[in-house]
């Protein structure tokens, strides 16, 4: 008996790993949010699909419990990493209330890393990963971690920044990180990583606060040596500030 909680990456199967490719192909149930089946649902056509929408979180994953304890092969699968901001802890949570399964993690990249690809190297040094999302967690815990990450100069990676309930969201963050930033600070934004229609741009922390961005959005927040090379966002690991 057996789950697998199964990372796509953050595109439409391009940037699937081979380990996460093999668990699908193995198993027999696939479920998942929606918009994650229809990723994959024209790439293995022969698998029992079973998807819900948003804020059904719990129930698909006890489903998938539910259809692993009965001895099926199941997999369910999420965007990016199941680890982050993903299904992983909730399969475990879920678990406890049935018969002893086994739960296999497979991980995939997740947005931060996708992103920032497409911008260069903005996270080639220590980074803190925030989401601006207080559906489940209170937005004052979420200002602290801000404050707490700007203070102590993190890259930040900010996933969720915006939706049309709480559209003010990243102009707040912003607010909070230029107690701690300076304004010229290089940030940086992706939507749809690895989809159609990827796009990507560079802007001040000062410029930040006014971009348009929306919950494919994720942004990226230098630290005080981050630069712009070429266009492309970088934060030096220090390697040749070391040589002299």
């Amino acid at each position: 008996m057996k789950v697998s909680v199964v990372g796509l990456g953050p595109g439409g199967g391009a940037d699937m790993t081979g380990r996460a490719r093999a668990a699908l192909e193995r198993c027999e149930l696939l479920v998942g949010y929606t918009a994650y089946i229809d990723l994959v649902k024209d790439q293995f056509p022969d698998k029992e699909l079973l998807s819900t929408g948003m804020r059904r979180e719990v129930d698909r994953c006890r489903a998938a419990v539910e259809a692993a304890a009965a001895g099926r092969r199941v997999a369910v699968v999420c965007s990016g990493d199941p680890g982050v901001y993903g299904m992983a802890s909730l399969v475990y949570e879920v678990a406890q209330e049935y018969p002893p399964i086994e739960i296999e993690v497979i991980p995939g990249i997740t947005a931060a890393c996708g992103g920032a690809a497409v911008l260069g190297a903005p996270l080639t040094h220590d980074f803190a990963v925030i989401s601006l999302s207080d559906l489940l967690t209170p937005w004052e815990k979420i200002e602290a971690r801000l404050a707490g990450a700007a203070a102590a100069d993190f890259v930040l990676c900010l996933y969720n920044p915006a939706s049309r309930s709480r559209p003010d969201y990243l102009k707040r963050a912003c607010d909070i990180l230029l107690r701690h930033k300076a304004p010229e600070t290089l940030c940086g934004t992706v939507r749809s990583i690895g989809r159609p229609g990827e796009t990507a741009r560079l802007c001040t922390l000062a410029e930040l606060g006014e971009a348009e961005v929306d919950m494919f959005t994720t942004v990226f927040v230098g630290n005080s040596q981050t630069r712009n090379i070429n266009g492309k966002m970088v934060t030096p690991r220090g390697y040749l500030q070391r040589e002299g």
